[in-house]
């Protein structure tokens, strides 16, 4: 067999690990270390390239981004911030039909702005702002679908994990990549509010509430002292980590460190952190970070494979060969990501797709950060897709109501896919939702 078929039963053999649940690092690591054994007929040589690859990732400066706003996430999810924003909100969408769930999606913005994590925002919400919407007569497919779709704010409004492991794949800025994040995610944030308007009109038995006098559906919620203070600390928080960056003050691993400082500082002023919770944060944002690393170092060897067996020489051809323009390599593209994201997490496919596909759009003289921002949202809309929708299956987890199956969750969740699909056919249409920002 030639290099090239080499490499291309590689990526479908890795594509096929993943699926059936092989670890995605030893996935990757795996099978590029055979493939470029068969490829030279050098064990040696594979050896060495696995111990060059492990060398040049873990060194990376970048990389210290990833603890930093890994420990910052798991604090303020341990000072009880989700539930403090998912008050304010509710209290400012209580006289709307629909408003339970606006609140959700405004909540989850916020939450995603300090946390970075879809899972995350699914099991938080699921358990503070599901059994409310179904108190108030909201159906339960409208209910978990709010949930599952505003949770994959996390992995697009910055700090994101994911925008982490794109910008470190393609050697673009971290620090631009969470600026171009910023503008789609508050886009998608506000498409899911006005859909959620006009599902309250248009499909009413969908969504459902308790409508009474004056058009309200709930009674006027309270706000505390105590969840104005943990709003107005998530703002701070937000202010700190995306003001540092956006005005040059700080860099993204310097806004990182300032973010986590002042995380503890709000959970230990709250009384919501004890040395036991600090432990376990430190040990659970080790094993995170860990696990992360692994995934790059194993993404890193890939490449290295990928480039002995031509396969980014081959796509490139393959350009030049059809024709295929902007708009062509740009459907092949969503297509893919959208099919990919019903059977493989975000992280994979980032790792998997994207070095295959960096040689057809680098010619096209596109930005590779907008190509970043266009990438996990594509992806994530596997999030909300059976049969993997990891975050319909937190949701289910999370919930442990009977009464919900997980067939309600990915029926809730469809019509929030659709409107991520329009979001990213906008930012597709106008890069500049995305790179404006950058200057």
């Amino acid at each position: 067999m030639s290099p090239f078929e080499i490499g291309l039963i590689s990526v479908i053999a890795i594509v096929a690990m993943i699926y059936l649940g092989v670890y995605i690092p030893v996935a990757l690591g795996l099978v590029s270390v055979i493939s470029v054994w068969i490829i030279r007929d050098n064990p040696n040589l594979a050896l060495n390239l696995l111990k060059s690859a492990v060398g040049d990732s873990v060194r990376e400066y970048a990389f210290a981004t990833i603890p930093l706003f890994t420990f910052m996430g798991l604090l303020v999810s341990k000072a009880g911030l989700g539930a403090d924003i998912y008050a304010v909100m509710n209290r400012i969408f209580y006289n709307i039909r629909g408003g339970v769930g606006m609140a959700t999606v405004g909540a989850n913005a916020g939450f995603a702005a300090v946390t970075g994590s879809s899972i995350a925002s699914a099991s938080v919400f699921a358990k503070v702002a599901v059994p409310e919407m179904l108190k108030l007569g909201y159906t339960k497919r409208f209910a978990v679908g709010v949930v599952a779709g505003s949770s994959v704010l996390g992995m697009i409004i910055p700090p994101s994990a994911m925008l982490i492991i794109y910008a470190l794949v393609v050697e673009q800025s971290v620090g631009d990549m969470f600026l171009a994040g910023v503008v789609p995610g508050l886009l998608l944030t506000l498409a899911y509010i006005v859909a959620i308007f006009l599902m309250g009109r248009l499909t009413p038995r969908f969504v459902g509430g308790n409508a009474i006098e004056g058009g309200s559906v709930a009674e006027k919620p309270t706000v505390t002292q105590s969840h104005m203070v943990g709003f107005i600390a998530t703002g701070g928080l937000v202010l700190v980590v995306l003001g540092g960056i956006y005005t040059g003050y700080l860099t993204p691993i310097e806004s990182g460190a300032a973010g986590a400082g002042l995380a503890l500082i709000i959970a230990l002023f709250r009384g919501r952190v004890t040395l036991g919770g600090f432990w376990s944060a430190l040990l659970e944002t080790g094993h995170i970070t860990a696990a992360i690393l692994f995934l790059i170092t194993a993404a890193s060897l890939y490449q290295r494979m990928l480039g002995m067996a031509g396969l980014p020489n081959a796509m490139a051809d393959l350009l030049m060969t059809y024709n295929l323009g902007f708009t062509e390599v740009m459907i092949i593209y969503v297509l893919l990501m959208i099919f990919l994201g019903t059977i493989l997490d975000t992280a994979s496919i980032i790792l998997v797709v994207v070095p295959l596909f960096l040689p057809l759009v680098e010619p096209l003289g596109v930005s590779l950060v907008w190509f970043g921002i266009v990438t996990v949202i594509g992806a994530e809309i596997g999030l909300l897709t059976p049969p993997l929708g990891i975050s319909c299956f937190v949701i289910k987890s999370t919930l442990d109501n009977p009464d919900i199956t997980l067939k309600d969750v990915f029926m809730g969740a469809l019509p929030f896919a659709f409107i991520m699909l329009l979001v990213l056919i906008v930012i597709i249409s106008f890069p500049a939702l995305s790179i404006a920002i950058l200057g």
